[in-house]
């Protein structure tokens, strides 16, 4: 009998501590964007991906080193894969154009065939939905045709779902193409390193770790690179843009690696899904706008 009820109290602390850690872990979803949009970010994102880290990643289309970000991601493991959907091109010097042709989206153009830059010069040409969405699904079929395993949509900088009319547009398509789509999953974004000073940016890294909430799904959107002469030639046509580009860019990946080295993930119990798990844990069917949810 003795020794009977020793068993159940060691079982009963094992499941209590078994429990207790449960609480504690937080879980973050880490996604990294505009891969394909050159070599250096290309680069950038096979380092975390050969440092083992658990991530997703979304794929800029339209982009010249879109197919040798296909060779890479094919090949990757523990990566979840999205199609960044583009409607702009904001680089000066580095410009690109419609996946459809232009002559299919003349009002998603500039006079030279280029996205616009910005959201501003792009709504200021009246867009066409229907163009909007011919591009769109030209870009995921694209993707799909290349082999990726594509698994979710989002959107740089903000174009494709800034309207309700072209919001509805990308439900629709990941409808069809049974994707899911960022931030339609009760996701909780945290602060991102994008405009934090480059020798800060790992301890902001650290401290967005402990403030993690237990309770949600954490998204962390990074945006890496490397310091190279391609990626620094790189100017940004908008005014908003973050002078030395590719140094906070390089400064994001180092931060992103450190972590990795100096085992912050596992130390501060942060379970590190991706979209395609998030998507089997949750299903297509429970996407709902987070315009809808008041996010």
């Amino acid at each position: 009998m003795k020794k009977l009820l020793i068993l159940i109290f060691v079982l009963s602390a094992f499941i209590l501590l078994n429990a207790q850690n449960k609480q504690e872990e937080k879980i973050l979803l880490i996604r990294c964007d505009d891969i394909g949009m050159s070599h250096s970010v290309n680069l950038a994102a096979k380092e975390l991906i050969d440092a083992g880290l658990k991530f997703s990643t979304s794929v800029m289309v339209p982009c010249a080193w879109f197919d040798e970000a296909v060779s890479i991601l094919k090949e990757a493991k523990n990566v979840s894969i999205g199609v960044h959907l583009t409607l702009n091109s904001e680089w000066k010097n580095y410009r690109w154009g419609p996946v459809a042709g232009v002559s299919r989206v003349p009002s998603l153009i500039d006079s030279l065939g280029f996205f616009f830059p910005s959201r501003a010069k792009f709504f200021a040409n009246n867009p066409s939905v229907e163009e909007v969405e011919i591009e769109l699904r030209a870009q995921i079929e694209k993707a799909l045709k290349s082999g990726l395993n594509i698994s979710y949509l989002d959107y740089h900088m903000g174009t494709a779902v800034d309207k309700p009319e072209m919001r509805k547009v990308v439900e629709k398509l990941a409808r069809e193409y049974n994707l899911g789509i960022s931030r339609y999953f009760d996701e909780t974004d945290v602060n991102s390193m994008y405009s934090v000073p480059l020798e800060a940016k790992y301890n902001h890294l650290v401290s967005v770790f402990d403030s993690l909430d237990s309770e949600k799904i954490n998204l962390l959107v990074c945006h890496i690179g490397k310091d190279n002469d391609e990626l620094s030639a790189l100017i940004d046509l908008n005014d908003f843009g973050l002078k030395e580009m590719s140094k906070h860019r390089e400064a994001e990946l180092n931060a992103l690696l450190k972590a990795i080295l100096s085992n912050d993930f596992t130390n501060r119990k942060i379970n590190l899904i991706n979209y395609s798990e998030l998507i089997e844990l949750k299903g297509l069917d429970k996407m709902k706008s987070p315009i809808e949810t008041g996010y």
